[in-house]
């Protein structure tokens, strides 16, 4: 599976942004996926998880209520929705994917990981 993420841009905080991630591969639907981020000086750290089915999604503390993870498998395409961004949403965003069952939030168990996109939230 190969992919490639995109949609990430400046934008000031409380602002919304819309992150895709476009995945090659007939296989797409059976591939759990997951998005990311790393921050400058920081560990890469999970963001949002979604079973093959789009039935289970996962968040981080951080981002629950804020974010959105979604997935269209007849487009081979995971999304993540972001709103009421904060400047400490800064990061480069990976989406990336699982054979593992169920939803994975330990970035090990990612199997395929996409090129990442920066997003900057400004104060």
């Amino acid at each position: 599976v190969q992919l490639q993420a995109s949609g990430g841009g400046l934008v000031q905080a409380g602002g919304s942004l819309r992150l895709s991630c476009a995945a090659s591969g007939r296989t797409f639907s059976s591939y759990g996926m997951g998005w990311f981020r790393q921050a400058p000086g920081k560990e890469r750290e999970f963001v949002a998880a979604i079973s093959w089915s789009g039935g289970s999604t996962v968040y981080a503390d951080s981002v629950k209520g804020r974010f959105t993870i979604s997935r269209d498998n007849a487009k081979n395409t995971v999304s993540l929705q972001m709103n009421s961004l904060k400047p400490e949403d800064t990061a480069v965003y990976y989406c990336a994917a699982t054979r593992a069952p169920g939803v994975r939030v330990r970035a090990s168990l990612y199997d395929y990981w996409g090129q990442g996109t920066l997003v900057t939230v400004s104060s």
